[in-house]
């Protein structure tokens, strides 16, 4: 199996150790599920802005929010920063 050796500064590692605790975990059982979640998520977000993107590149939702008279956005001109 591969290892990965990380270098963590002695606050780093005793901050570690005591939330591994307060999890009830060992120390490399929490990181290395610490890791594929934060994993897993990394990929959920570009799941997200994949779908973001396209639901708002679709031309029919600009036709259907103009339909439905919203027009809640800046006031055309505006650079978008505040006075």
């Amino acid at each position: 199996m591969a290892a990965l050796n990380v270098e963590f500064s002695d606050a780093e590692l005793e901050e570690l150790r005591a939330v591994a605790r307060e999890h009830g975990m060992p120390m490399k059982a929490f990181v290395k599920a610490s890791t594929a979640d934060a994993i897993a998520h990394h990929r959920a977000l570009k799941v997200a802005a994949q779908e973001f993107q396209r639901v708002f590149a679709d031309p029919a939702l600009a036709d259907a929010i103009a339909a439905a008279g919203i027009d809640d956005g800046p006031a055309r001109g505006t650079t978008g920063r505040a006075a």
